[in-house]
This record gives structure tokens, C-alpha cells and sequence, in this order.
């Protein structure tokens, strides 16, 4: 499911916790309300660092909104 759909299911702390940590390793619990809401998330096999990610796509759509540009 595209970005656009599942990030208005997301709560407003989530919401704001993934633009102020734009590309971290996304916690447990938010992956789980992700999930939920309809996202995807992945596991990171080629960093020598293992977390859950968002992909470079939502990564940049967040930036995107974050920087209060218009998402395309």
C-alpha cells in the first residue's frame, strides 16, 4: 500500500516520531501500528547495522511532507 494511504491511519506521535527520525531504524511498536495502518517495512540484511526500516521511498515522501512540500 502506497505511503499516502496508511499515513493518515497513523497516530499524530507517530507521525511526528518518524519525521524527526526520517530514516532510523523504526521501533517495534511503530512497526506494528505501520503494519497495521497498511505499510511495509524491512529488514536491513546489507548494513552492518540490523534494525527495520521504512523504504528510500517513504523515506523521502516524509522528507517531503516534513519540509512542507507538496508529495508526489
Amino acid at each position: 500500500m502506497n505511503i499516502e494511504l496508511w499515513w493518515p491511519k497513523l497516530t499524530p506521535s507517530t507521525r511526528q516520531w518518524l519525521i524527526q527520525n526520517n530514516g532510523d531504524t523504526v521501533p517495534p511498536e511503530l512497526v506494528g501500528e505501520i503494519t497495521r495502518a497498511g505499510g511495509e517495512v524491512a529488514t536491513d540484511r546489507e548494513s552492518e547495522q540490523s534494525g527495520v526500516y521504512l523504504s528510500d521511498d517513504d523515506v523521502d515522501w516524509i522528507e517531503t511532507v516534513a519540509n512542507e512540500e507538496e508529495p508526489t
